[in-house]
């Protein structure tokens, strides 16, 4: 009677898992759900679906970035910093402008860790609206 409960347990776990991601994801800004996403991209298939998902939602917001990205991949650019120059020059000026405002909202500096990182991290803020 109790092997009937088997699949309810496993639903069960599953929802659990997935709600303990979603709190972590939440609290300060992903930074404990980071470490957890790269272990299970480790699982073989999930790391292609989770990249899929990426782009379907880089898709979906900002489509001109969408297409500079697919057009990057397609050039090598991360194995050739010439050829990454070369594939940015062949990009339209609407999708080099997308991928450069991506590039540098996902290269952005950590959480400072105290006070004196915090203000180094504004004095550069402030340098970078000042130009």
């Amino acid at each position: 009677m109790w092997l009937y409960f088997i699949p309810l347990f496993i639903v069960g776990a599953l929802l659990v898992l997935f709600g303990l991601l979603l709190l972590l994801s939440r609290f300060r800004g992903g930074k404990y759900a980071r470490p957890v996403m790269q272990a299970i991209a480790k699982i073989p298939g999930v790391r292609g679906l989770m990249m899929k998902a990426s782009r379907a939602a880089l898709a979906k917001q900002n489509p001109d970035a969408a297409s500079a990205l697919e057009k990057l991949e397609r050039a090598g650019v991360a194995k050739d910093p010439q050829r990454a120059q070369a594939a940015l020059s062949r990009l339209s000026a609407s999708e080099r402008r997308a991928y450069l405002e991506a590039a540098g909202q996902e290269g952005a500096l950590p959480e400072p860790q105290n006070r004196q990182q915090r203000r180094a991290m504004e004095k550069l803020q402030k340098q970078k609206r000042g130009r």
